[in-house]
């Protein structure tokens, strides 16, 4: 029961010194770094979700090297076929 209850008061203690720690972070010299940036006077908005970066001027990837790439590609797959095929057909 004594247990019970010392185990109540720390976790009551804990929570409510866990609410004091966003105002001694704004104390000077508390608990913000000196280099910090100046915190914004009105909380911001939303992210600009709907803001689409401008298209590029040139490709991401030439199409020469996608051809390749692509080709790359298939060969690794049907050399993986080729080897489920024989091992499954040794069982």
């Amino acid at each position: 029961m004594i247990k019970a209850l010392a185990a109540a008061m720390l976790f009551a203690s804990m929570t409510a010194l866990g609410g004091c720690a966003s105002v001694f972070a704004d104390l000077p010299g508390v608990g913000v770094p000196a280099d910090a940036p100046e915190r914004p006077k009105e909380a911001g908005g939303y992210l600009p979700v709907h803001d689409i970066p401008p298209d590029r001027s040139e490709q991401a990837i030439k199409p020469a090297e996608q051809a390749k790439i692509e080709s790359e590609l298939i060969a690794a797959r049907e050399r993986q076929a080729s080897t489920a095929a024989q091992n499954s057909a040794g069982k």
